[in-house]
Parts: C-alpha cells; structure tokens; sequence
C-alpha cells in the first residue's frame, strides 16, 4: 500500500496544510519592503545624485554650507578620531588641500564623534587647513546612514556625487579621480 505525503505527514502526527495565499503575499512584501530599505541606506546618495545640502557650523563656529562650494571639487569624508583607518588617511587629505586648493578644490571633514574636544585635539595635532564640521542625524540620514568608517564622497564641480569611497580607500586610485575632476571641461 502506498501512503502520499499528507497521510504520511498525518501518520506522523504532523498536520498538514497547504500555505495559504495572503501568508505567502505578507511574507513577499515584508521581504521587499526590507530589501528597499536596505538598499536605500547603503546606496543613497548614489553617483551622479546631487550631493545633499548641509548647513553646520565649524569647529571654529563658521557656517558651513556645502551648496556654497558648487563649481570647486569637494572630498567630503565622514570620519572619526577613534576610527585607525580614517588618521591614515586625514593627513593625506590634508596634502591634497594644501596641493589642488587653487585649482578649485576643497576637502570637508565631517566628525562622527560625539564630543569636539577630542575633534578639536586631533585638528590641532594633525595641522589640518581644512573645515571640520561635527555631523547629526539629519546629515547622516541624507548621506544614507553612515555605517562604519571612513567614508568618503568625491563630489564634482556640479554638485553631483562622482564616487564612494567605504572603508580604507585607496589613496592612489582616490587621487587619480580627484584630478580628473580637477580637469578643465
């Protein structure tokens, strides 16, 4: 005598029961719904997006607004005095401010601390010629949500993101792009 699958499954004191519709189309459009978030926070603002505005103040109280530096390059790195990969390359910002700021470029840092003391330690230490803003929520929420450091946007002359840079980048390669953005067009 041969047994299908349900009486199998009712032997075994199992019940069985076919999945109903709405379950499934619940299950679907929870798994979507968390897909689309996730993909927001990770790739918002993507490349050739407008870079979002902010306004905040320097640590030398200086308003700081970054649609004011529309038609320079902007490297805008979020960062933080704790985070090891983010002082290896800060002072290589640093050089390139010092090097292609007369050629329409600014580097922006962007703290991720909770405190500025400690930011305004390092500024003085590490001799940085460049604005330092503290970030906030509303900042890190347009930039996608900043999870994990350093993370670094190349913004181009029109104000459109050009690059993301997540994690230790490669300062070469990074150079490379700021100088073709640097380019007459």
């Amino acid at each position: 005598m041969k047994i299908d699958g349900g009486a199998r499954m009712k032997a075994a004191g199992v019940a069985s029961r076919r999945p109903r519709p709405w379950i499934l189309a619940g299950f679907l459009l929870a798994s979507a719904s968390l897909a689309a978030i996730a993909q927001t926070a990770t790739s918002y603002p993507s490349v050739q997006r407008v870079a979002p505005n902010f306004v905040l103040r320097d640590l030398h109280h200086q308003r700081i607004e970054l649609r004011a530096y529309r038609g320079k390059v902007v490297l805008l790195n979020f960062w933080a005095t704790w985070c090891g990969p983010c002082l290896v390359e800060i002072p290589q910002f640093a050089e390139w401010q010092k090097r292609y700021g007369t050629e329409h470029f600014q580097v922006l840092g962007i703290s991720m601390d909770d405190a500025e003391a400690p930011v305004q330690a390092e500024e003085r230490k590490l001799k940085l010629d460049y604005p330092v803003v503290m970030s906030n929520e509303k900042v890190e929420a347009a930039y996608g949500g900043i999870l994990g450091l350093p993370i670094t946007f190349l913004i181009g002359r029109n104000g459109r993101v050009r690059a993301k840079y997540q994690g230790a980048a490669d300062l070469q390669a990074m150079e490379q792009e700021i100088k073709a953005l640097l380019l007459p067009r």
